[in-house]
């Protein structure tokens, strides 16, 4: 009785619990949440204060009062009461629109975890889940969840090789018949292309800046391979990039063109005389800086194509690799695998979008889900 009344106040969530950005998928209706993954609380009371863009625009900013944090690091649970508590939020939120009966939503939800997490790991995510107000949690690997996302037949007897680029992990798998063949699940994306950034900053020029600096240079004129810049990116790209930093407050690097390269003038502070300072940056610095971290992420797919068996690798080499999460929308990144792999890229539709497409897709089909879902230590 009690499951009849939930499933009617209820939507099917497929969630994406990112490290930089979590994203809700309400049956039915698309994309509903698409937010950062952080919550900002006071440190002693433990009160949450903001959650998602509202609490991103805090980084760097807070009193000693106010702690401004990310539940997730590397793809898993960091921080379990912030993260429930985001999971609670975001859950609320979707069913506060068109019912007034929110308060009886007990969804069923899937939800994409890294391939490379522990028991414990991903029992945190589920606990968490279920904590939320989720009457069922299915855990799915995020290159399973990708691939069917972006249109791939996976239970073909046919090799093909995921590459999803995220904020905190890097998830490189070769699939076939419905199961995960090779895999690396690295801990190295987009946080660290903007780690790199601040540290080659410090040290080349003795200016600290904050994450969300890092974070807005990497996106106006990082770039993977030279030649190719940000200002090559299509219309539809460019155009939803901005968008995206508008929303989260980072609009503060100014943009100038140098000849035929960009420069970025950021602000920070100077470690010598601990005053403020600007600073002109060009594209080649920074792709300088965050070359180490894309070189690593290429050497795994190497590795990754050369453990492959036989068979699946000249399907690889027949339909390419797919490229998907927000690293893809880093120039040049798709240039660079080819020039490394000799094998061709394809580059997803909506690449931030894939992984929450693709746990909706399979809660739609009970079958799907029951052959892909993980199991591993959850009742």
């Amino acid at each position: 009785m009690f499951d009849s009344l939930f499933r009617l106040f209820s939507h099917d969530l497929g969630i994406d619990l990112g490290t930089a950005n979590i994203l809700v998928h309400v049956r039915g209706k698309g994309i509903a949440i698409r937010e950062p993954s952080i919550v900002a609380r006071h440190n002693k009371t433990k009160k949450v204060i903001a959650v998602g863009s509202e609490a991103k625009k805090m980084l760097g900013k807070t009193p000693g009062t106010i702690d401004a944090i990310k539940p997730l690091e590397h793809g898993v649970i960091s921080d379990f009461d912030a993260a429930t508590y985001m999971f609670q939020y975001y859950i609320r939120k979707v069913h506060e629109v068109g019912t007034p009966f929110y308060q009886f939503a007990r969804p069923r939800v899937a939800v994409g975890i890294p391939s490379g997490v522990t028991e414990v790991e991903r029992r945190a995510v589920w606990e968490s889940a279920l904590q939320a107000g989720a009457r069922e949690c299915y855990l799915i690997e995020e290159p399973m969840a990708a691939a069917v996302g972006a249109g791939v037949s996976v239970f073909e007897p046919t090799g093909v090789l995921i590459v999803d680029i995220g904020g905190g992990t890097t998830e490189i798998a070769v699939i076939s018949l419905g199961g995960i063949v090779v895999n690396r699940s690295l801990k190295i994306a987009g946080n660290e292309m903007d780690q790199a950034i601040i540290h080659y900053i410090r040290l080349r020029h003795g200016l600290l800046i904050g994450e969300k600096t890092a974070e807005e240079v990497k996106i106006k004129i990082g770039s993977a391979y030279k030649g190719k810049s940000p200002a090559k990116r299509s219309q539809p790209v460019a155009e939803k990039v901005e968008k995206e930093l508008a929303k989260e407050g980072l609009e503060k690097v100014e943009i100038e063109k140098e000849g035929r390269e960009k420069i970025a003038i950021i602000r920070g502070r100077d470690i010598e005389t601990g005053l403020p300072k600007s600073l002109r940056i060009n594209e080649t610095e920074i792709r300088e800086a965050i070359g180490p971290v894309v070189s690593e992420i290429v050497d795994a797919i190497m590795e990754v194509i050369e453990e492959t068996p036989p068979e699946l690798t000249a399907d690889i080499l027949e339909h390419g690799i797919m490229l998907t999460g927000g690293g893809s929308l880093l120039p040049g990144v798709d240039e660079l695998i080819i020039e490394r792999t000799k094998i061709p890229v394809i580059l997803v539709e909506d690449p931030l979008t894939t992984v929450v497409r693709g746990t909706a897709k399979l809660l739609e089909d009970t079958s799907l889900l029951n052959q892909v879902k993980v199991t591993g230590g959850l009742r």
